[in-house]
Formats: structure tokens, C-alpha cells, sequence
């Protein structure tokens, strides 16, 4: 734990902007919350040219279409803000959606066979979509793959509306 606790390049904070998100339903929150929880408690993320190093906060909003990673230090010092356009994710973002419904519904009724394929097939699409992120952060943000994917997780459920 203490080599962790030593490291800086890392998120330490993460807020949704309320304004970007809206409300939701009790479950949808909690789904928020544990994309947060699990993107703190293990990311690599460095901006690009940031010689100071962190640890950072994020601020994640949607404006006009556009995903924006406002990026700061510890103590609230602005490092940058990186907006991406959302139209390369909304497809897989939308096929996502469908086949997670589909997962969560043959969980109820299908054999266990069957829920195996549909969650290989949803895990492939959370794979393509943190590729499509890492892609669109490149020159931008140093993370790792497991980062991307917990991010990816994370612009999901700002979308998961209920």
C-alpha cells in the first residue's frame, strides 16, 4: 500500500457535474458511485506535458455534445481541460446499453452458457470502447488500459439514464 500511496500520477477525486448527468434512480446513482469508487481506487493518469505530476482531480461534464475532462491538482490548481467530441462513442455506447440489457435479462432466464456468450460479447464492446478512448486521449492524457476502461465505465453510466 505504501508504494500506491507514494505514486502521483493518479486520480485521487472525481465529481460528475450535476448539470451534465441530471437525476437518476436510486440504482443508477449507486452504479455511479461504484465507477467512481473503482477508477480511485486503482488508475495510471498523467496529462501530457504536465511536468508538476499530481495527484489530480477530474471534473467530468458534458457540454454541447462534448465530453470535457476538467484537470486539477490537489489543491484545486488548474492543470487543463480536454474536451472530446462524444460521436465516436455513441455507438458503442448504444450497442453497450443493448447487450447489457440482454445480459442483465438472461441472468433471469438463460443457461449459464448462454449469459457466458452474452457477457463475452459485452465485455468485447467495453474493450472497443476503451480502445476508442485511449485513441481520442492520445497526446492528451498517459493512462493505462485499465484506466481507460474504468473511465469508459464512467462516461457509460453518465449516460445510463434509466
Amino acid at each position: 500500500m505504501g508504494q500506491d500511496t507514494e505514486r502521483k500520477d493518479k486520480l485521487i477525486e472525481i465529481v460528475l457535474d450535476d448539470a451534465s448527468i441530471g437525476r437518476a434512480t436510486p440504482d443508477i446513482e449507486h452504479e455511479r458511485a461504484v465507477a467512481i469508487f473503482d477508477l480511485i481506487e486503482e488508475n495510471s493518469f498523467h496529462p501530457v506535458g504536465d511536468d508538476t505530476g499530481g495527484p489530480y482531480k477530474l471534473v467530468l461534464s458534458v457540454v454541447d455534445s462534448k465530453l470535457v475532462f476538467d484537470i486539477s491538482r490537489e489543491d484545486d490548481a488548474k492543470v487543463v481541460i480536454h474536451v472530446l467530441s462524444l460521436t465516436p462513442f455513441k455507438k458503442v455506447i448504444k450497442d453497450y446499453f443493448m447487450i447489457c440489457e440482454s445480459y442483465y435479462e438472461a441472468i433471469r432466464t438463460s443457461s449459464p452458457s448462454q449469459i457466458e456468450a452474452i457477457d463475452m460479447g459485452r465485455r468485447g464492446l467495453h474493450d472497443e470502447g476503451s480502445q476508442t478512448l485511449n485513441e481520442r486521449l492520445d497526446g492528451k492524457l498517459e493512462i493505462d488500459f485499465d484506466t481507460a476502461r474504468r473511465l469508459f465505465t464512467l462516461i457509460c453510466v453518465l449516460h445510463w439514464r434509466g
